[in-house]
């Protein structure tokens, strides 16, 4: 039996400054910011909230600027399959509230006709009665942020189960770090340092019946540095629709796993030029409002992306990574092959590695590939489609 002391005191205490405190009931704020109602909203499972930022994300992943019903209405009447290609069969089905299949087997009934412009019409009015849409129906700063927020938590919800997990360890020698592996003691070395286990079971299979100094063992530190990684998203063309949607996903899964482990995501998303170039930072909200706000368009331009990599990138010593995702061959300047080696060899001269992951790339398109991840010794992954991108995305983070 364990006997616990306590101690009481028993002088009284003089309280000071006594002020009422305020108490709030519901809501962290009572004038929150037009993002804090949206994520709040998101959070709450406000369906009709989260349908509209679903609508408005599907509208970017189309490369869509803006809503348009009567055109729109008048595209899927006259030819869906172009219709289809266009806007894509999930904004159809957001924004009518019918299955593809359902709209196509349809379209030649009048009431139906009738239903399907109602609805298209009535959601639109929704997006601008609510400022995702401006008043000539172009998205708004509103609806992109509303779009990330919903493309973060469903990304969100995706990887949890997955249990992908990790640690960055920046393998660099410290006094002030985790203790790791041990080595033997040497001159300069903390008395604090030493393994004292490591040390008597190294005597012992000596033979020593006491510690001298070449027994002694100190363990060895690495302290965590900073790791800065850059998603280089290709938002060509060929990337429209599901494929550019889980890409951006991926780069928000990214951005959320590596900012959590102090580490600073940069972005860049290139098309036939570079649309967009953030250099590694820790701020969150900013990333996942890039990201979500990226659209297809013609060209790929790979050497421009790798050179804006290397002005991005800080000057000072940390490990510098950049995770280049494309489905295409570069077809911009004379020799877009010689320019793109020619990068990735500046690059690595700049301490950056560079990790390809390729979708679907057609054989000319792998060769170039494997020698982008070679002489940027980084990896290459070749995915036939997107469904586990964000996982490989991770994958090659936690490989670094």
């Amino acid at each position: 039996m364990s006997l616990k002391r306590v101690v009481y005191f028993d002088t009284p205490a003089k309280l000071q400054d006594i002020k009422p405190i305020e108490e709030l009931t519901g809501k962290l704020d009572r004038n929150p910011s037009a993002e804090d109602k949206l994520m709040h909203s998101v959070l709450e499972n406000d369906k009709k909230v989260i349908k509209e930022g679903m609508m408005i994300q599907e509208a970017l992943n189309q490369g869509l600027n803006s809503f348009t019903p009567d055109i729109m209405f008048q595209q899927i009447t006259k030819n869906y399959q172009t219709a289809k290609q266009i806007y894509g069969e999930s904004l159809l089905k957001l924004i009518s509230g019918f299955n593809p299949e359902y709209i196509q087997k349809n379209l030649k009934i009048p009431e139906f006709r009738r239903e399907l412009k109602d609805r298209i019409e009535r959601n639109v009015e929704d997006l601008k009665n609510s400022g995702l849409i401006g008043s000539e129906n172009d998205i708004s700063d509103e609806g992109i942020r509303l779009a990330s927020l919903v493309t973060y938590f469903e990304e969100l919800d995706r990887i949890s189960p997955k249990g992908i997990s990790g640690e960055k360890i920046h393998k660099l020698a410290s006094i002030y770090g985790a203790k790791e592996d041990s080595r033997h003691f040497k001159k300069g070395d903390r008395y604090k340092d030493i393994a004292i286990k490591k040390s008597a079971k190294l005597a012992i299979r000596r033979g020593h019946r006491a510690l001298n100094k070449k027994d002694l063992q100190v363990h060895e530190r690495q302290s965590k540095g900073q790791n800065c990684i850059i998603y280089a998203l290709d938002a060509s063309g060929s990337m429209r629709g599901n494929k550019i949607g889980a890409c951006k996903r991926a780069g928000i899964a990214l951005a959320y796993r590596a900012i959590n482990e102090k580490d600073k995501v940069g972005l860049i998303v290139f098309g036939s030029e570079i649309k967009e170039a953030i250099e590694p930072t820790q701020d969150f909200a900013m990333l996942i409002k890039e990201i979500a706000k990226a659209k297809a368009s013609r060209q790929t331009d790979l050497a421009s992306t790798l050179q804006k990599s290397i002005e991005l990138f800080p000057r000072h010593k940390v490990t510098k990574h950049l995770i280049l995702l494309t489905d295409a061959m570069p077809n911009i300047g004379k020799d877009p092959e010689k320019d793109t080696i020619e990068q990735v060899s500046i690059a690595r001269d700049h301490g950056i590695t560079i990790s390809v992951i390729g979708i679907n790339l057609d054989s000319n398109g792998k060769k170039l590939a494997e020698k982008i991840a070679e002489i940027g010794q980084g990896r290459l992954y070749v995915l036939k489609d997107t469904e586990n991108v964000d996982q490989i995305v991770l994958e090659d983070y936690y490989s670094i």
